[in-house]
């Protein structure tokens, strides 16, 4: 809870700055915006880290195999980057590369789910036969 109320009056705080930065000179508000974003990505990356090592430890409790839990993460990951990339390039009014950045998230993250669902379907038919 702390640690979004942090985020959260920094990111305001970034919002009012490039707003006002924005009437002089528009180009310094997209540094401004770069750099409340790297800020709140390492926010994000402290909390990140302890959210991975205890859904390690419940992998390794559950006995799971990691191959499981990793496209999970690769997943969450590759939409969140998408997900930021795309909204920034919006920001700057780009669109079309907004939506092409968005598609290669998907596609990316079809391709790193692929294995987990091949191992499930090859357990179901284990089960079955």
């Amino acid at each position: 809870m702390e640690l979004m109320l942090k985020v959260a009056a920094g990111a305001v705080c970034a919002v009012l700055c490039a707003v006002m930065v924005r009437r002089g000179a528009a180009e310094f508000a997209l540094a401004v915006v770069l750099a409340a974003l790297g800020w709140i990505l390492v926010q994000a990356g402290k909390a990140l880290s302890g959210v991975l090592e205890v859904m390690g430890r419940l992998v390794q409790i559950g006995g799971l195999d990691a191959a499981v839990f990793e496209p999970v993460v690769k997943v969450v990951g590759l939409s969140m980057i998408a997900r930021i990339t795309a909204e920034l390039c919006r920001g700057a009014g780009e669109n079309g590369i907004a939506a092409a950045v968005e598609l290669t998230g998907i596609v990316l993250g079809l391709g790193a789910v692929l294995p987990l669902v091949i191992a499930v379907v090859e357990l179901i038919a284990e089960l079955m036969g």
